[in-house]
């Protein structure tokens, strides 16, 4: 939706083919059971630049997010929250103050984001997270109520298997980034709502066309019909439409266990860590979208989860939930939503294709193709904005001498 938009804004005649009954891929509304609910529960971060130009293109309100400073608040225990001072000073002073874990540790991260800083954010050669916490001593309690959760929220990957430098582009554009980009930004509508179903209007209304539930077989037709093509499905369905830039990738799942509680139940804050059990955060439903009493569980990367069913799994978050905030009563319902293939697995050196394929007028998007960035919602948007500036130039450059002008 990204690269669609990008291309109408240009003047461009575009169609959107997409397979399922809404646009968005893996950020979108869903029915299940008779609820609506969304395939994940995604959080925002003030850097995703990318994402807030789309958004605002396309005309989403400025409402439709719930701001924060940046904080990590824990159910118990730890609490994370920058001061009100210039970067980066305001997360240091953070750091410093926090509660929960030992000052020598707290010392030891001001001194870790120092050295990363003057590093560049950047190491000459990729190992895994836990490998570069390990050796600057970001191993202990900090690491279980800060890096890691950082790290599979932005990664979707475990610390043991993530690319440190995938990390460090993150941990660059946030907490090391500029005033504000390290806030919090928390959806208030449904995922559909935030941007593909906003992009989708802006389309139409500048002469594009979306086909809802059209899955494309193969791309010979479409290179028949169209100037050019952009490919933006998950990486694991490539091999269908272009054989010969499929990677073996492997994925990490994303599991979102929605608890429907009695509407007076709520959070101190409308996002909460879990640090002791399967649970990495838990979202309060009622004060972002209004959906009193329901909260959000989210389980990010791969682990023993998988291997439960839906019904067990909900009832553990339960548990897990119930001992962190006395006096929970019962759950009314409950639903759990697997993306089993969420993302590739960001792990060092994995092979990231970039926008060609080798085809001409055929071209590649979507969270795994950004050089540098984790899978994420911004590198998405990232992607599509780099197709579409990519097709762009290559029209711009034609028809060549006999050819008939371009047609869509």
């Amino acid at each position: 939706m990204a690269a669609a938009v990008t291309l109408a804004r240009r003047g461009a005649a575009v169609s959107v083919f997409e397979s399922g009954p809404v646009p968005g891929g893996r950020a979108r509304r869903v029915s299940s059971q008779g609820e609506t609910l969304d395939n994940g529960q995604h959080l925002l971060v003030g850097a995703y630049t990318a994402l807030f130009e789309a958004m605002r293109t396309v005309g989403v309100a400025s409402d439709a997010l719930l701001r924060l400073p940046f904080e990590i608040r824990y159910c118990r225990g730890f609490r994370l929250r920058a001061l009100w001072l210039p970067a980066p000073l305001g997360l240091l002073g953070g750091l410093l103050a926090a509660r929960g874990v030992p000052l020598r540790e707290r010392m030891g991260a001001a001194l870790f984001l120092r050295a990363m800083k003057k590093a560049g954010f950047r190491l000459a050669q990729d190992l895994p997270l836990s490998q570069l916490l390990q050796r600057h001593g970001q191993d202990g309690r900090l690491a279980q109520y800060l890096w890691r959760p950082l790290c599979v929220s932005a990664l979707n990957t475990p610390p043991s298997q993530a690319s440190a430098n995938a990390f460090l582009a993150a941990l660059r554009d946030t907490l090391g980034g500029e005033p504000g980009a390290s806030d919090l930004l928390l959806p208030r509508v449904d995922l559909s709502r935030l941007f593909p179903e906003p992009a989708a209007a802006y389309v139409a209304q500048r002469g594009g066309r979306i086909f809802l539930r059209s899955p494309v077989r193969n791309l010979y037709d479409l290179r028949n019909e169209f100037d050019a093509v952009i490919v933006a499905v998950g990486p694991h369905q490539v091999h269908r439409l272009l054989p010969e830039n499929a990677e073996a990738y492997t994925y990490q799942p994303i599991y979102t266990c929605y608890l429907q509680y009695p509407e007076h139940v709520k959070l101190p804050f409308p996002m909460l860590g879990l640090a002791d059990g399967l649970v990495q955060w838990v979202f309060d439903r009622g004060a972002l979208l209004g959906e009193r009493g329901r909260l959000a569980c989210v389980i990010s990367a791969q682990g023993e989860h998988q291997q439960m069913t839906r019904e067990a799994l909900a009832e553990r978050c339960h548990r897990e939930l119930a001992q962190a905030l006395p006096g929970l009563p019962a759950a009314r319902w409950s639903r759990v939503i697997a993306e089993k293939r969420a993302t590739i697995s960001c792990v060092p050196d994995v092979p990231r294709p970039g926008v060609q394929t080798g085809l001409p007028g055929v071209f590649l998007a979507g969270d795994y193709t950004d050089p540098e960035y984790p899978p994420t919602l911004e590198a998405a948007v990232r992607s599509g904005v780099r197709a579409a500036e990519r097709v762009l130039k290559d029209l711009a450059a034609w028809p060549p001498p006999g050819r008939p002008a371009p047609r869509r």
